[in-house]
């Protein structure tokens, strides 16, 4: 994300020293996730999407643990059965992926979350819930980009960096949904800890 590299690489690393701190399972896993930039919650999140295969929205323990693995996290059979059963309220053996993934984002302020979502109606032409890549492509501004500023990247380059934040290398579908762009932009917000900074960085990025 424009303008947020040192901002993203503070996040890392402070991330992983809060790894070795932290008891809470669900803490531990949205840690793990923010060590890998800003789009670790998002590829977490593409990662469950991907396994449900049959659309239901929910996964039962063994699905749950195998996508936890299958992203590289760390988390034993012990912590992943504490945290499946603090999401599974009514006993059913299954969660509702949607909640999970909500509980693991970091949290943010009101005013960040209807930016984010300000921006994805503007992407959103048709009013469906997806847009595309190319709608991505029509509007991302890279000017403010440090890499562009200073000439190590072209425009071209830190745009084709930027679009393999919103699809999977496996999975390659060139379209984003709300809940994917909510996914990333929480990790850009947990890398800036000021409201009127995270405006700021939005409103440049994507010309509002």
């Amino acid at each position: 994300m424009a303008d947020t590299d040192r901002d993203d690489f503070e996040m890392r690393i402070k991330a992983e020293q809060n790894m070795m701190s932290t008891k809470d399972p669900l803490e531990r896993i949205r840690l793990s996730c923010l060590s890998r930039g800003c789009g670790g919650i998002k590829g977490f999140g593409r990662q469950f999407r991907i396994m449900d295969d049959d659309r239901s929205k929910t996964l039962n323990f063994e699905e749950f643990l195998e996508g936890i693995h299958d992203y590289g996290l760390k988390c034993n059979r012990d912590d992943g059965k504490e945290l499946f059963d603090r999401f599974d309220k009514d006993k059913s053996g299954s969660i509702s992926f949607d909640e999970f993934i909500v509980a693991l984002r970091p949290p943010m302020s009101e005013a960040r979350m209807n930016k984010i979502k300000a921006v994805f109606q503007k992407l959103d032409r048709t009013g469906d819930g997806v847009c595309t890549v190319a709608d991505i492509k029509g509007v991302y501004n890279v000017r403010y980009h440090p890499k562009y500023q200073n000439g190590e990247w072209t425009e071209k380059e830190i745009l084709q960096n930027f679009l393999k934040s919103f699809d999977s290398k496996n999975d390659p579908d060139e379209k984003v949904t709300l809940d994917e762009f909510i996914d990333y932009y929480s990790g850009v917000s947990a890398s800036i800890d000021d409201d009127n900074y995270f405006a700021l960085v939005m409103n440049n990025a994507w010309k509002l």
